[in-house]
């Protein structure tokens, strides 16, 4: 009950929120309400005369409207009205079954001691039965030959002038308080239950609401509705003996959950799996599905990007006390009527902002910009390591990218979340598919193929950490003692020789690249196929600065080769010839040293 209980803790603490429209915002459900979209808006006068009629703007907000347990909850075939505002073929008299159930409910909320000044108005007009040769008339709707509307389930909101400052029936507080205390009054003296939630005795609710994701807009977080063959899991005989949630902890919780996923948007759902994270008093906390840095300024040392990193940490540390408590949570759901909890963690907001500080200062690396010729740290984004891991590649708008298939993006993010929350180790699987993809750059577009050459040194640095705890530096280190390091380093220096041949419009791809993949598992022999070919055909396109700089660098490389036992020259490379490479090839584009070299050759 942790979720529902969080749930409730956030909507009480956000009262002055409930019922009230705030621009750019989404609105937060009173009690026996239900948020959704009006379709048609008719405007009455204050004896009940119909005035005008308009199609409400699908851009404009959702709309609160009363509703009671079972209409909230009514399937297509269930006759059950809302109280106040309802489709057409319950306020109109061509459905008689219906008409009669809206106009009973209205009538009896009218008529009681919580009554509101706009229902009358309201219960007239509808009673007078004009309702869709009105809307015809203004060109809204077309009726059919037997005068049956041709969608009778455009939802009607009211407007009721000259009854006070606020004319708008889904606007209306004071309408909102009439009708939770109507209901409450209606509920009076039936059993009561203890409460899993709050721990009082309350009445207990019986159906529960659905629609706290959008984009699983009929799935139920709580049903219990398997009344054949194994009654609720041949564990028990009535419903309500698995647990007991009341009517109001049930209303505030799934309010506060769908508020807080229309308020988060789209932006915490990957491949139809939606991660909310929240403080249930309402400070500020960033997603830990997003970055730590929201708009991460490039920089070329890690003490800079150190610094950097520090100082966002701070910034969210002043608006979030290290006291105040963080709670995520990941909804998905596997068939149209069930939502189910598939990650849920709470903890202290220090402890929250600490693991994501810590997963952005290992999982990160220089990204390049060939253009410029400079570069940046940064740590990629969840979604770009799972789409560059196990995506493959398609164009759009005439720019290529890795695209992962939604299965597996919702499984992957919420992998990649654990462990960034949870401190777990990096996946082996993840790390390994991304050096797969990035030891076979013939199979990309060189932007993807960049993307996914970046992405997959950061999770590198972040696996070695996590696994051996060692600190990769993002900087070339010549002197490194690893077998693999060196002969990416030598890849390196391969490809640069031959590409500085080429002219400036060349679009094939040099040996080293072309021979990447059988280089990775066969080095030396890859090695000595390039080499050959590089003595044969480009070094005597280069200028003799560049031609000495070259050979100096790929024989110093190989001293440090040579330096390890001879079986294993030709064995095949780990992962850390991906950053060996990486670096070598930045620093040669970044460098200065070549520059001098031709200069002493002039």
């Amino acid at each position: 009950m942790g979720l529902l209980q969080k749930a409730v803790e956030t909507y009480d603490c956000h009262q002055s929120y409930v019922g009230r429209y705030i621009e750019d915002h989404a609105v937060l459900a009173p009690i026996a309400h239900i948020v959704t979209h009006a379709s048609l808006e008719i405007t009455l006068d204050a004896q009940g005369t119909f005035i005008t009629a308009q199609r409400v703007d699908k851009s404009e907000p959702k709309n609160l409207i009363p509703a009671t347990e079972s209409s909230a909850g009514r399937s297509g075939t269930t006759i059950c009205a809302h109280p106040l505002c309802d489709q057409l073929g319950y306020l109109a008299p061509v459905v008689p079954e219906k008409y009669k159930d809206y106009l009973e409910k209205l009538t009896k909320w009218s008529q009681s001691s919580y009554s509101h000044p706009m229902l009358v108005p309201i219960l007239t007009y509808v009673r007078s039965g004009t309702i869709l040769s009105d809307l015809e008339r203004f060109g809204l709707i077309k009726l059919q030959k037997n005068g049956f509307p041709e969608d009778e389930k455009l939802l009607v909101r009211w407007r009721v002038l000259g009854l006070g400052k606020e004319d708008a029936c889904w606007k209306d507080q004071s309408l909102f308080r009439a009708f939770i205390d109507y209901y409450r009054f209606l509920n009076e003296g039936g059993d009561q239950d203890l409460c899993m939630i709050t721990g009082q005795r309350a009445r207990s609710a019986d159906q529960h609401p659905k629609g706290i994701i959008a984009f699983n807009g009929n799935a139920k977080l709580i049903s219990s509705n398997d009344k054949v063959n194994f009654t609720y899991r041949g564990r028990f005989d009535k419903d309500w003996q698995a647990a007991s949630v009341s009517y109001e902890a049930s209303q505030k919780a799934h309010s506060a959950l769908r508020w807080l996923a229309a308020e988060q948007g789209k932006q915490v759902v990957f491949g139809g799996r939606t991660f909310l994270c929240w403080n249930p008093q309402g400070r500020k906390v960033c997603q830990p599905t997003g970055p730590f840095m929201q708009a991460p300024q490039p920089t070329a040392r890690m003490t800079q990007y150190g610094e950097a990193l520090k100082k966002t940490l701070e910034g969210y540390q002043t608006e979030l006390p290290g006291g105040a408590g963080v709670v995520i949570a990941a909804f998905d759901a596997a068939t149209s009527g069930r939502l189910s909890l598939t990650y849920y963690h709470e903890l202290l907001g220090s402890d929250f902002l600490q693991r994501l500080y810590q997963w952005d200062l290992h999982c990160c690396w220089p990204k390049m910009d060939w253009k410029a010729k400079k570069y940046g740290i940064q740590s990629p984004a969840l979604w770009q390591i799972v789409q560059n891991a196990f995506g493959t590649e398609q164009t759009e708008k005439n720019m290529a990218k890795m695209v992962a298939d939604d299965k597996v993006m919702r499984q992957q993010i919420q992998r990649l979340v654990s462990c960034r929350i949870d401190r777990a180790a990096f996946p082996v699987d993840l790390m390994r598919a991304l050096v797969r993809n990035a030891s076979a750059p013939l199979a990309h577009e060189s932007n993807v193929r960049e993307s996914i050459l970046f992405t997959a040194c950061a999770a590198i640095r972040k696996y070695r950490y996590d696994r051996f705890k060692e600190e990769w530096n993002m900087t070339l280190e010549p002197e490194k003692q690893d077998r693999s390091y060196q002969y990416g380093r030598l890849l390196a220096v391969m490809e640069k020789v031959e590409r500085d041949t080429f002219d400036e419009n060349t679009q094939r791809e040099p040996n080293a690249i072309r021979q990447q993949s059988v280089f990775c598992q066969r080095p030396m022999y890859a090695a000595a196929n390039i080499q050959k070919q590089l003595e044969r055909a480009y070094f005597p396109r280069l200028k003799p600065g560049s031609r000495i700089f070259y050979k100096n660098l790929m024989g110093e490389i190989l001293e440090k080769i040579n330096s390890f036992p001879q079986s294993q020259w030709n064995q095949p490379l780990s992962e850390t010839y991906l950053m060996g490479y990486y670096l070598q090839r930045m620093d040669l584009y970044t460098g200065k040293k070549m520059d001098m070299e031709e200069e002493n050759h002039e």
